[in-house]
C-alpha cells in the first residue's frame, strides 16, 4: 500500500497545488508511490442549509466548525490508526524529527480548519495532534496541511532522485544547510569560492560544515545551543565505542 494523504477540509479544490507538481506529482500520478485522498467535509453536515459551523459557545467572534460535523467525517475515513494531524496555529511547532515520523506510517489524516478554529472536544476524543507550521495566522489549514504533506512524502523511498542528498540538508542533524553554487564561475561580480572549485573533496567538506555552524549560529541560535548541548553527549558516545574496540568488546 502506498503512502496515502488524506485531508479533511471545507475546499477541496484547493487541492493538489504544489503537490501535483516536479518530483512528488510525478510519484504521485505517474508513479503510484504515494496517494492523496481528499474528504469533503461539507458533506457530512446533517443541516438542511448545510451548516457545519455555529458560535462559540461563550461568546465572541466568528465561528466554529461543530465537532459533530467533524467527526463524522474522520468516520468515513479508513486508516484510523495513522497520525491524525490538525493544523493549528496554537500546536507544537512542525519539526523534521516529527515529520520523520509520520512518514514511517503509512499514511497520515490531516483535518484543515476555518473560521475560528474547531470544537476541541473532537480534537481531544479522537487523539488529534495540533500541529504549527510557523508564527503566523493563516485563513485555513489547506495550505499548511500540504506543507506537512510534501515534507512526509519527499521522505518516501524513490520519490527523490539521490537518497543521500536529504542527509546534509537543514534540520538532519541539527544544523542548517551550506549554501550551494553553480555555474556561471561569476555572477554579477561575485565568484564561487574558490574551495568548491579546489577538488580537494575533504577541504570542502570542511567548508561545508563550517558554513553550516556558522549560518545555524546566526539565524537559529535556539538549535545552535542544541547543538553544542549535544556534542558532550556525543563524543562521550564516541570516546566509549573507541575504548570498547581497543579492548577487543
Amino acid at each position: 500500500m502506498p503512502f496515502t494523504a488524506t485531508v479533511l477540509t471545507m475546499f477541496p479544490e484547493a487541492f493538489p497545488g504544489p503537490l501535483g507538481v516536479s518530483l512528488i506529482g510525478t510519484a504521485w500520478r505517474e508513479k503510484g508511490l504515494w496517494s492523496l485522498d481528499l474528504v469533503d467535509i461539507r458533506a457530512f453536515s446533517e443541516d438542511r442549509r448545510g451548516f457545519l459551523d455555529d458560535t462559540p459557545a461563550g461568546g465572541g467572534p466568528g465561528q466554529v466548525l461543530k465537532a459533530d460535523v467533524v467527526a463524522r467525517a474522520l468516520d468515513s475515513v479508513e486508516g484510523s490508526s495513522r497520525p491524525l494531524l490538525y493544523m493549528s496555529a496554537r500546536g507544537r511547532p512542525l519539526t523534521q524529527a516529527r515529520v520523520k515520523e509520520w512518514a514511517k506510517a503509512d499514511g497520515i489524516t490531516v483535518l484543515c480548519g476555518r473560521f475560528e478554529g474547531v470544537d476541541q472536544r473532537v480534537l481531544d476524543a479522537r487523539g488529534f495532534e495540533e500541529v504549527s507550521v510557523g508564527d503566523a495566522v493563516l485563513a485555513g489549514g489547506e495550505a499548511a496541511a500540504m506543507l506537512v504533506i510534501e515534507a512526509c512524502v519527499r521522505l518516501i523511498p524513490g520519490v527523490l532522485g539521490q537518497a543521500d542528498s536529504l542527509s546534509t540538508e537543514s534540520f538532519e542533524d541539527g544544523l542548517l544547510e551550506h549554501p550551494q553554487y553553480t555555474r556561471p564561475r561569476t555572477f554579477e561580480g561575485l565568484e564561487i569560492p574558490e574551495v568548491l572549485l579546489s577538488g580537494d573533496h575533504r577541504k570542502m567538506a570542511a567548508w561545508r560544515q563550517q558554513q553550516r555552524e556558522q549560518t545555524t549560529r546566526e539565524r537559529r541560535p535556539d538549535l545552535w545551543a542544541t547543538h553544542l548541548a549535544n556534542k558532550p553527549a556525543e563524543s562521550s558516545a564516541k570516546s566509549k565505542l573507541k575504548g570498547a574496540k581497543a579492548r577487543g568488546e
